[in-house]
């Protein structure tokens, strides 16, 4: 069994066309979503360039999962903490 990791641009309304994407690919077990950090966890014995093939053709921008999509993940949720708006300050 094999675990792929995906970053997904995806909106909420997205998550029902990734799951019916992923539902027509044989040998899929299990399908978490974390629409905040746009990672999609893929546990099943279907091959990873399948997974994302399946992923791009139902029209979603989709690529593996990466370290750096780690570290921007975390900077992003830290930096959006920080904004103010009431005072106009971005950073």
């Amino acid at each position: 069994m094999e675990t792929v990791e995906l970053k997904v641009e995806m909106v909420g309304i997205h998550e029902k066309r990734l799951r019916k994407c992923l539902s027509k690919l044989k040998g899929i077990e299990k399908v978490e979503v974390d629409a905040n950090s746009q990672k999609v966890v893929v546990t099943g014995y279907a091959h990873r360039n399948k997974i994302l093939k399946a992923v791009r053709r139902g029209g979603l921008k989709a690529d593996f999962w990466s370290a750096q999509n780690e570290l921007l993940s975390t900077y992003a949720s830290a930096s959006y903490g920080s904004l103010r708006f009431n005072n106009f300050n971005l950073f």
